[in-house]
């Protein structure tokens, strides 16, 4: 579906692909590829592994995890089988907002969605705290790392 979008000087522009008005990518693709890095790194697998197990460069899997690239059905398929998981892995854990800027949603927007808290989840120092912190074999000793790491981050939540 494509639709007309204000751009710099007040001359509209036409976005599609379920991109947003702006034309950066669907938060939906977003949280797609996020997931994607979230799997392949939890699994120790790099961007070049993950593209050779399912025929693509490295630089077609960044752009995939950055929702740059849209994510077809027969390839949600193929990254399933690939990193071990169900299609419906690549959805779970999205938030209200993210879900509401479907494409079908955004017909008529004219702002971009707002941006996701979720994101925290998905950068690279957060998963490679989550890698080393799961390789931690002693429990003592994780639950010292968890202290220091929530007295460092001033939370006393649980």
């Amino acid at each position: 579906m494509v639709q007309s979008t204000p751009k710099k000087g007040g001359v509209s522009r036409r976005a599609s692909r379920g991109r947003t008005p702006s034309g950066k990518p669907n938060p939906i693709d977003v949280h797609v590829g996020n997931r994607v890095r979230l799997r392949r790194t939890l699994l120790g697998m790099s961007q070049e592994k993950l593209g050779e197990a399912l025929g693509l460069t490295f630089q077609q899997v960044q752009k995939y995890e950055r929702g740059a690239n849209r994510v077809g059905a027969s390839r949600l398929y193929d990254l399933s089988r690939v990193l071990d998981v169900p299609v419906s892995y690549f959805f779970d854990d999205m938030n209200d907002e993210t879900m509401a800027a479907s494409p079908r949603h955004m017909v008529r927007a004219t702002e971009d969605p707002p941006m996701s808290h979720e994101a925290v989840m998905t950068q690279r120092e957060t998963l490679e705290l989550v890698r080393a912190y799961t390789r931690i074999s002693d429990p003592a000793v994780r639950r010292q790392v968890q202290e220091l790491a929530r007295t460092l981050g001033g939370g006393d939540e649980e």
